[in-house]
């Protein structure tokens, strides 16, 4: 069973910057595909990014393309999220998961997910 563990939320200024880090534990995950997800309360949880296993491509969503960056250490089993330039409409739980498929942004698809992490961007 692979589980997951999102790190690295918190409250950052608009403008500011995070880095999340999605742990993986009890598989490898070289031969997955990771995503970051968000969900607001009220909201469907809204793909963001991902990317392929081996480095091999990557996605993002329009509201975050040219702010945010996806990658991967294998050798950590950890992905990562940089995000730079945050706006206040990008506060939200930040999810991560991961399937042995090709990547997308589509939450259905994904099968093992982390509990989530708060972002919060206020002045």
């Amino acid at each position: 069973q692979l589980q997951l563990v999102e790190s690295g939320g918190g409250l950052v200024q608009p403008g500011g910057s995070l880095r999340l880090s999605c742990t993986a534990s009890g598989q490898t995950l070289e031969h997955h595909a990771i995503g970051w997800f968000r969900q607001v309360p009220g909201k469907e949880r809204e793909g963001i990014s991902s990317i392929a296993s081996g480095n091999s491509g990557a996605y993002y969503a329009d509201s975050v393309k040219g702010r945010f960056t996806i990658s991967r250490d294998d050798a950590k089993n950890t992905g990562y999220l940089q995000m730079n330039s945050l706006k206040p409409e990008d506060t939200a739980v930040y999810y991560c998961a991961a399937h042995q498929a090709p990547n997308g942004l589509l939450p259905r698809d994904y099968d093992d997910w982390g509990q989530g992490t708060q972002v919060t961007v206020a002045s």
